[in-house]
């Protein structure tokens, strides 16, 4: 018999720096779940991404185990990092940024996140990620 999942969680973490504390102190105590058991594995696992901003999706069942799986770096993220902003358009349909998105940088933001995605057509992911850089006032050369 399958073990019945108690709380689904998506959280946002830096890779190789989780702790005891908020976020995930706070979060897994309420579960009655070991935060140790994430927090070494985790920090182990993304020790090459130090410092990226991932998401981790928690599953915690009813015995108060766990597994997870971490999703990596969202899309808005890798397009401001590719442009050097600090965020993008507040009006994305009245006010463009200055700076565009070029063919090659978005071709290299859909490798990265193809691994993601549920297709393996990277024409496909980079229709996913340009439309995510439009909602964010970014346009595409």
């Amino acid at each position: 018999m399958a073990k019945e999942v108690k709380a689904t969680l998506k959280m946002k973490l830096r890779g190789g720096q989780a702790s005891a504390g908020p976020p995930v102190g706070s979060t897994l105590g309420q579960y009655g779940v070991n935060m140790m058991d994430f927090i070494n594995p985790f920090n182990e696992q993304t020790k090459d991404r130090m410092g990226q901003n991932l998401t981790v999706h928690i599953r915690i069942y009813d015995d108060r185990t766990m597994d997870w799986r971490v999703v990596g770096t969202p899309t808005d993220e890798l397009i401001l990092s590719a442009l050097k902003l600090e965020k993008g358009s507040g009006e994305p349909n009245k006010t463009k940024l200055e700076k565009k998105l070029s063919d090659s940088q978005l071709t290299e933001i859909a490798q990265v996140k193809a691994a993601d995605m549920n297709t393996p057509d990277i024409d496909a992911v980079k229709k996913m990620v340009a439309g995510t850089a439009r909602s964010m006032g970014v346009e595409i050369e």
